[in-house]
């Protein structure tokens, strides 16, 4: 990859690209998140995350990125948005591979109501896709 993998992610997000989003992911990505109890591994659960992600922030008010921290093979991203007045923080932690590829992605999401109200709606979205 040319581009380097947050500039990628930046874009794909913005142009809600899950096609290049995929490309960008690595065959064996693995997700940790606090909306699920184990680790997930594969760009096939990965992709029904980030199309599930894709329609929950397309469907939030004001989603917007709030600070980065990047280093040469990784990153910390922090988000915020609001669901129905419940206000959102998150961090997603993301690890990129020399060829460009994400290897890792961790997201943390906090407060304890604004875990829960995002998994509620994460899991509608997770059964409605399939």
């Amino acid at each position: 990859m040319t581009e380097h993998p947050i500039d990628a992610w930046h874009r794909l997000i913005r142009q809600h690209d899950a096609q290049g989003l995929e490309l960008l992911l690595d065959e064996e990505i693995l997700i940790y998140s606090s909306l699920v109890h184990t680790p997930q591994r594969g760009r096939r659960i990965a992709m029904a995350y980030m199309k599930a992600a894709f329609d929950l922030v397309g469907a939030v008010n004001a989603f917007r990125y709030t600070r980065e921290i990047i280093g040469p093979t990784d990153a910390a991203i922090e988000f915020e948005f609001d669901i129905d007045g419940v206000e959102i923080n998150g961090v997603k932690l993301l690890r990129w591979n020399p060829a460009g590829h994400i290897t890792e992605v961790k997201l943390m999401i906090r407060p304890l109501r604004a875990m829960e109200v995002v998994q509620a709606r994460f899991a509608t979205m997770l059964q409605a896709g399939r």
